[in-house]
C-alpha cells in the first residue's frame, strides 16, 4: 500500500480497479483548509490522462507492472502475433487490445509486453526507431507559407508522418514512436 502523500512520478497503482502510472504529482497546501495531493494520471489500459486530487492520507494498493521482451512477427488480419524469444512462446493480440501502437514497428522487431496480473494490458515499442520513406511528395524550394517547412510522407509501415522539405522518397528518418515526430535522417 501506498499513500497519496508519497506519490513519485512514474509510479503504478491500482485506483477502483483500474491500473494508473503517476505522470506528475503536486503535494497543495492552500492558506485556509487541510493539504491534498494533485496528480496527473494516466490510465494504462485506455491510455487517458485526468488531473485529480487525493487526500495525503488515502492509501492505495501499487500495481506491479510485469514487462516482457518480445519480438513481433506479423499480423494476421485483426490478430498481432509476438514471440518471447527466451521461451519461444507465441502469443496473439487482438487489435483492440494493441491500438495503434504498433503503428511505426515492423516485423521482428523487439517491444515491451506489459501485463499486470498475467493479463496483457499493453504494447511500449522502442522510442526511436529507423524507417525507409515509401512515398512523399517533392519539396519545393520556398514552400514555407506556413512557417514550418515539412511535407507529409508515408513510410514502410504505412504509418504518415511529417518530414522536412529536404527529405526524399526512399531515405530512412529515425521517428519519436511517442510522438510520431521526425527526428533526424540516418
Amino acid at each position: 500500500m501506498v499513500s497519496a502523500g508519497d506519490f513519485k512520478n512514474g509510479l503504478t497503482v491500482e485506483i477502483e480497479g483500474d491500473i494508473y502510472q503517476i505522470i506528475e504529482s503536486q503535494h497543495v497546501k492552500p492558506g485556509k483548509g487541510a493539504a491534498f495531493v494533485r496528480a496527473k494520471i494516466k490510465n494504462l489500459v485506455s491510455g487517458a490522462i485526468t488531473e485529480r486530487t487525493f487526500r495525503p492520507q488515502e492509501k492505495m494498493s501499487k500495481a506491479h507492472i510485469d514487462r516482457m521482451e518480445m519480438q513481433y512477427l506479423y499480423n494476421d488480419g485483426d490478430l498481432f502475433h509476438f514471440m518471447n524469444n527466451a521461451t519461444f512462446e507465441q502469443i496473439a493480440l487482438d487489435k483492440t487490445e494493441i491500438g495503434d501502437t504498433l503503428k511505426f514497428i515492423k516485423e521482428n522487431e523487439i517491444v515491451q509486453m506489459l501485463s499486470h496480473e498475467g493479463k496483457v494490458f499493453g504494447i511500449e515499442p522502442p522510442t526511436t526507431v529507423e524507417l525507409t520513406i515509401t512515398e512523399t511528395e517533392p519539396g519545393l524550394r520556398g514552400d514555407t507559407a506556413q512557417g514550418r517547412a515539412v511535407k507529409p510522407a508515408t513510410v514502410e509501415t504505412g504509418a504518415r508522418v511529417n518530414v522536412p522539405l529536404f527529405v526524399e522518397a526512399g531515405e530512412t528518418i529515425k521517428i519519436d514512436t511517442r510522438t510520431g515526430e521526425y527526428v533526424v535522417r540516418v
